[in-house]
């Protein structure tokens, strides 16, 4: 289990222009890259992203109470100024001097205050790396690690413990169990569709969260179900 908790979070999405958006529940090329950045490897190193991403089997519920907010950004960028980059070469604007005639702006929302609780598994489960590599180089990640962008930090350790379940499903529904105060709000919940609970549980849809880490952009659809959680795990 992981556990992504931030003052601001942001599960990207598709970026239109200069807006930057945000999904409700997580990525799986998301997921992908940050346990690719733990481990170290190089964004160029395309087969082992996607080697790993079609290994991953991930679901994740989310604690109520948070909100979402949007950030409007500007800065006036010169010649000379350069932004910090997890990759270790600094970031710049090239082109002309009209490059620098405007102010940089951008929206930007976020997940204010959001805890989500990540079940995660790898199939097959014997191939490298194998889910206790994964949990050793997420305690002790080789680069900084954030969730979604890079100002959004980790609050706390993103390791949240093991659970054993007959599927993702399961796992998510043992967190909300232990996690969930008995208040009558319910845990939004999303999962991969096959992994747990009837045909008739859930809501079933189709996302375009995986990545072509050789090209660079996202394409192809997997099935999810997403449902209200209650305190038993039921449907709230």
């Amino acid at each position: 289990m992981l556990r992504l908790a931030s003052p601001l979070i942001a599960f990207g999405g598709e970026a239109i222009d200069n807006r930057g958006v945000i999904r409700d529940f997580p990525a799986l090329s998301m997921l992908t890259g940050l346990i690719a950045n733990a481990l170290g490897w190089d964004r160029s190193e395309d087969n082992r992203h996607d080697a790993l991403q079609r290994r991953l089997r991930m679901g994740a519920v989310l604690e109520p109470g948070s909100r979402r907010l949007q950030d409007f950004q500007t800065a006036q960028l010169g010649a000379g100024d350069m932004g910090w980059t997890t990759s270790g070469e600094p970031e710049k604007r090239d082109g002309s001097a009209n490059t620098y005639a405007g102010p940089h702006l951008r929206y930007r929302d976020y997940h204010a205050d959001l805890r989500a609780w990540v079940a995660l598994r790898l199939q097959p489960a014997d191939e490298l790396p194998t889910l206790d590599e994964v949990a050793h180089a997420l305690d002790r990640p080789a680069r900084p690690l954030f969730i979604g962008r890079k100002p959004c930090l980790p609050a706390c350790r993103l390791v949240a413990g093991w659970v054993e379940a007959d599927h993702v499903l399961g796992a998510l529904q043992a967190v909300v169990a232990q996690q969930g105060a008995d208040d009558g709000s319910g845990w939004r919940a999303q999962w991969p569709d096959g992994e747990g609970g009837s045909g008739a549980f859930g809501h079933r849809s189709d996302v375009c969260d995986e990545r072509n880490w050789r090209s660079g952009v996202h394409g192809g659809w997997r099935s999810v179900r997403e449902a209200m959680l209650d305190t038993t795990g039921a449907a709230a």
